[in-house]
């Protein structure tokens, strides 16, 4: 399938720690096996940008990104298959994100989560409301959107905690296209419900900001010294033990098939001793990271090949990204000034000229969107919509149908003014056949 029709995931992953059993459940394995779908082009960054951010020591960024990289092809991950690099690697990338810092929107900024977590922060504790917030954190989001956008990433798989971010990137690419042209595409979240929230030693979410992680290639000892560890209740040898909040069999859970987990269950209501159940977990879990642990440790140990990988994926990207930075570059006007580089006269007057869907957020966290026409007037207003796909589908209608579409979208819009009813359906005609042109 080639590339142009095939639908590009992408992921990134900060480098700023070593990956932990959370991470392959939650993240790794399902990313690992997403990218051998048929139809799907996969792009995976290591995101050394963004991990300035929140670290300021050299060798810890070094390091981690070494222990990230090796982790993922441990684990099954093609570079030859997918596009594996560090974003670093990629110049083109900071340069699309001071485009995007252009029109990008402070007010916006304001809203992201991390940033406002720092300001809630800051406030509870009665100091100034901006102590230690960097310009780094505040405009993490339009580095995020550079990431997506300049790959031309449909889906991006994130959290719950992390739709925001999609969602910026997505009106980021809107304001972008409204002023010159329609050069991004929106991409959309790709959230799965399913993938596991794996618990920590003391039952907590696993996570290193509560020291209860389990090594995901430490060593065979060190793996099993942890699970012994977890944290289980006084229940004796020989009395039922519930699986209902216990961390040890939700871990166990996320390793096992459905067959496996069931005789799990029995061994619960039968009275399996803790240590006996410990000594199960550690086994399954063994089963399947162990024969990935001796590939970990020969990429450890050859820092070489990694970064030969790395540089390899790089060149895979650098081939998309320099040609969109031109396209993007020629779009804003950076251009030579030869005749060869300019855009007739008469195709910018064109251009500017054609009416224009604008898609927006609100504060009341609905989404809309409205058309103008060449001087800004509003000829449409859409009605609230609780996400931007459904604001967008509704956009591509218009588009593609024109004034045809109108009685079938009444109650997702406001009604229209009888004096500029005309000018709506010449707007509307004009969108149709420009994009038939």
């Amino acid at each position: 399938m080639s590339q142009a029709s095939s639908r590009r995931v992408l992921t990134g992953i900060t480098t700023t720690g070593t990956p932990h059993l959370g991470n392959y459940v939650g993240s790794i394995r399902a990313a690992v096996r997403a990218s051998r779908a048929p139809g799907v082009q996969s792009f995976y960054f290591l995101a050394d940008y963004h991990a300035l951010i929140k670290c300021d020591e050299p060798a810890r960024i070094q390091r981690s990104t070494l222990e990230i990289a090796a982790s993922w092809l441990a684990s099954g991950l093609d570079p030859e298959h997918v596009v594996f690099y560090r974003q670093s690697d990629i110049p083109e990338i900071p340069e699309l994100m001071w485009m995007l810092t252009c029109v990008t929107g402070k007010g916006m900024l304001n809203r992201a989560h991390a940033y406002k977590a720092m300001l809630d922060k800051n406030a509870a504790a009665g100091q100034d409301p901006d102590t230690d917030v960097s310009a780094g954190l505040f405009m993490y989001p339009v580095l995020m959107a550079a990431d997506i956008l300049m790959f031309s990433a449909h889906q991006v798989p994130v959290g719950r905690d992390q739709i925001q971010h999609i969602e910026m990137a997505r009106d980021i690419a809107a304001s972008f296209n409204h002023l010159y042209g329609e050069h991004l595409v929106l991409p959309e979240a790709l959230v799965d419900d399913n993938v596991a929230l794996l618990p920590g030693l003391d039952g907590r979410k696993m996570s290193k900001s509560y020291d209860n992680t389990i090594a995901l290639f430490g060593p065979r000892e060190q793996l099993r010294k942890q699970i012994m560890g977890i944290v289980t209740d006084s229940r004796a040898p020989g009395e039922p033990k519930p699986t209902e909040g216990s961390a040890l069999f939700q871990i166990y859970r996320a390793f096992a098939d459905d067959a496996e987990s069931a005789q799990f269950a029995k061994a619960f209501a039968d009275g399996i001793a803790w240590g006996d159940a410990k000594q199960a977990l550690y086994e399954r879990i063994e089963r399947e990271i162990g024969p990935m642990r001796e590939r970990y440790a020969y990429l450890m140990a050859h820092p070489e090949e990694v970064e030969a990988m790395l540089q390899r994926g790089a060149e895979k990207a650098r081939a998309l990204a320099v040609p969109m930075l031109r396209e993007l570059r020629h779009a804003v006007g950076l251009r030579t000034l030869t005749a060869e580089g300019a855009v007739p006269k008469a195709t910018v007057a064109a251009k500017a000229a054609l009416p224009a869907f604008k898609q927006y957020r609100e504060s009341d966290g609905h989404f809309y969107f409205k058309l103008t026409d060449a001087g800004g007037r509003v000829l449409l207003q859409s009605t609230a919509f609780s996400s931007p796909r459904d604001a967008g589908q509704i956009v591509r209608r218009l588009q593609q149908e024109g004034e045809a579409a109108l009685p079938q979208l009444t109650s997702h819009l406001t009604p229209v003014d009888p004096l500029i009813d005309a000018d709506l359906r010449l707007a509307l005609r004009q969108l149709v056949e420009s994009q038939a042109a």
